[in-house]
């Protein structure tokens, strides 16, 4: 069998895989995990299989559903074209997957109705895949709305679970609002193009440019993808979905559902708009980048709860990746893509440690955990090497990406003349420092510490939950130390298929159409980059003495007590409690271990906390005050 039937094989394998599910593995346990594990492994081995094919050899894969090839030049069957962005994307899915469901097996062993649960999971896994494989951007529509209505049931389906049913509730409003700007993009390019096929849309696009019909189609489907990404304002049911669903599907939103939202944004404005050459478009994606960045790790430090902390910082680093490829350099897709697949990597490899810790003492609570280490030792390993990750501490791989990140912005401040981006380059670093606060306070508050009684007899959880925990933790080292082998083997074919519109456009279309209709490639190949490079390093610690300058200067000058004229009245919400009384009655828990900086950015965390209501209405009018601020600057400075 040909290689090029395997992407179609793959996502049809798994839609069959959770209609058997629900047929034959409703009441069995073996029989349906039994399934759900032959389809994934099914998905995952042939998406494997095209590494040579596509990566090496560097060929583009072009099926056509039925056979419907092109007639008279126009694309008007549904095709599925698989390039190096698309295998990139398509093996960090499967193998997010694949973990998950090993991890499944024992985490959801005490839920009920699990045939569903399985059924669901495949289909989730179904529609991610086929989203990153489709070359037609209506089936790439219909495949967001099967992940999204798939995740929303997912985010519900432990409903006994306080918050579970708001939480789906919320996904599905703010969700249906972005896969509507989507359809009405994809409607507004049908009728202006009379194709859906999205390598004749980029090769008509990049012919005639963006008009005012087209322009308000980009600004559409450029918020419908921030939504499904969650960037912020776009991010409000990511905490709450994050948090209620199960941590098996937690690691699959925060890894990859998110991850196809950027997939489409790189697909659309690289390839399909051809619009990442405009300033004013590498301006609004950075812009919605840093502030995704900070935004998402502020919110982080203030919560108490291990899940939805790491909800916000899955916010925080999407930012990161966004910040990256809206550069529109090379040196912008290999950092962004890389950091893409090592937050799938490190941040899976959190979402599990948490759930290891739910499943063993039966809350994520910090004020309620502690003391952990010495009970759960194989787990708190395996944190530590992420939380160590995704601070951006050498020589994991988070470390590498965010450096190549820094390096990113900064040359593009250099070659641009532009201080602004210098700036950038400053708040990512800050970002990093309160990431790596952020952690420094989960491991002071579930692993180290007082052990409270009532967790005094935790065990390890079980090995299957174990292994992908420590595949991840290797991962996530082999990324950092052999990072020269990633770009050179996985990021240099998915960045050079960004820039390569001509081979896209002509695999589909056939041989001499991308010519005859002015497509381009994006821009030479840069000069290799280097994470250890000593100069850069001297500008690092520049840039950082600067970020901490900025965070001393923008913090509030501490006030003392509060008068009312006649006698003192104590902060107590502030107040030091230290003061001769036993340590252990101290009230700075570790899930409060930076009540100091909360106190200087009091101000910002009031109107913080004001905004995030809670109140799907809210949020769904954010979204669309949004999507017109971004329609109103496409109009005014692109079209």
């Amino acid at each position: 069998m040909s290689y090029i039937h395997y992407p179609v094989i793959s996502v049809m394998g798994l839609f069959l895989g959770a209609f058997l599910v629900e047929i034959f593995g409703s009441k069995n346990k073996k029989v349906r995990f039994g399934i759900t594990l032959v389809f994934v492994t099914l998905a995952t081995v042939l998406t494997y299989l095209l590494i040579k094919p596509v990566f090496f050899d560097q060929e583009i894969i072009s099926y056509w559903m039925g056979g419907w090839k092109p007639e008279a030049g126009y694309a008007i069957g549904i095709g599925y074209e698989i390039d190096g962005l698309s295998l990139f994307f398509g093996l960090l899915i499967v193998t997010t997957f694949f973990l998950s469901t090993i991890y499944s097996w024992r985490y959801m062993e005490k839920d009920h109705h699990l045939g569903h649960y399985y059924t669901l999971f495949l289909m989730l896994c179904g529609a991610v895949l086929g989203l990153v494989f489709t070359g037609d951007i209506f089936n790439l529509f219909i495949m967001i709305e099967i992940m999204t209505f798939a995740a929303v049931a997912l985010t519900a389906f432990r409903n006994n679970r306080e918050g579970a049913l708001e939480a789906g509730f919320k996904y599905l409003v703010i969700g249906s609002l972005g896969s509507s700007f989507t359809l009405a993009g994809v409607a507004i390019l049908y009728l202006s193009c009379h194709t859906l096929n999205m390598a004749q849309l980029a090769a008509l696009l990049s012919e005639k440019g963006l008009d005012g019909l087209t322009g308000f189609a980009f600004a559409l489907m450029i918020a419908g993808m921030g939504v499904k990404s969650f960037i912020v304002p776009f991010h409000t049911p990511a905490a709450d979905a994050y948090t209620t669903a199960p941590t098996s599907i937690s690691m699959v939103f925060s890894g990859m559902v998110n991850k196809a939202g950027v997939y489409g944004m790189i697909r659309l404005v690289y390839v399909v708009f051809r619009a990442m050459g405009l300033s004013s478009v590498q301006l609004l994606l950075v812009l919605f980048g840093t502030v995704t960045m900070f935004v998402g790790v502020t919110m982080a430090l203030a919560q108490h709860d291990f899940k939805r902390l790491l909800a916000f910082h899955s916010i925080s680093q999407i930012g990161y990746v966004l910040t990256s490829i809206g550069l529109g350099t090379y040196f912008g897709l290999f950092g962004g893509l890389f950091h893409a697949m090592n937050h799938t990597l490190f941040k899976g490899l959190l979402f599990l440690t948490a759930g290891a810790v739910l499943y063993a003492t039966g809350t994520t609570d910090l004020d309620r955990l502690g003391g952990l280490a010495k009970r759960m030792p194989r787990t708190t390993a395996y944190f530590l090497v992420g939380a160590a990750a995704i601070s951006g501490i050498p020589p994991f791989n988070g470390f590498a990406s965010k450096w190549m990140i820094y390096q990113a912005t900064y040359e593009k401040a250099v070659s641009t003349g532009n201080i602004a981006f210098a700036f950038v380059t400053v708040i990512a670093l800050l970002v990093s420092v309160m990431t790596l606060a952020s952690f420094i306070k989960v491991t002071q508050a579930v692993f180290f510490g007082q052990c409270p009684l009532a967790l005094t007899q935790t065990k390890e959880v079980p090995f299957s939950m174990r292994l992908p925990m420590a595949i991840l933790s290797l991962l996530c080292l082999a990324g950092g130390i052999g990072y020269n082998y990633v770009m050179s083997y996985v990021l240099s074919p998915a960045v050079h298929s960004v820039s390569n519109a001509v081979g896209y456009v002509d695999a589909m279309m056939g041989s001499g159409y991308a010519t005859a209709h002015k497509v381009t490639m994006l821009q030479s190949e840069p000069a290799a980059l280097s994470v250890w490079n000593p100069v850069m390093w001297l500008l690092l610690f520049v840039v950082v003495l600067t970020a901490v300058t900025l965070v001393a200067l923008t913090s509030e000058k501490r006030r003392g007590p509060v008068t009312t004229g006649q006698e003192q009245i104590p902060d107590g919400k502030y107040a030091t409690f230290f003061g001769g009384e036993k340590s252990e009655h101290s009230h700075v828990a570790g899930s409060d271990l930076f009540w100091g900086f909360k106190k200087d950015w009091k101000g910002y965390f009031r109107v913080a906390g004001n905004l995030h209501s809670g109140n799907v209405n809210d949020y769904a009018v954010w979204t669309v005050a949004a999507t017109a601020l971004i329609t109103l600057f496409v109009m005014i400075f692109i079209v």
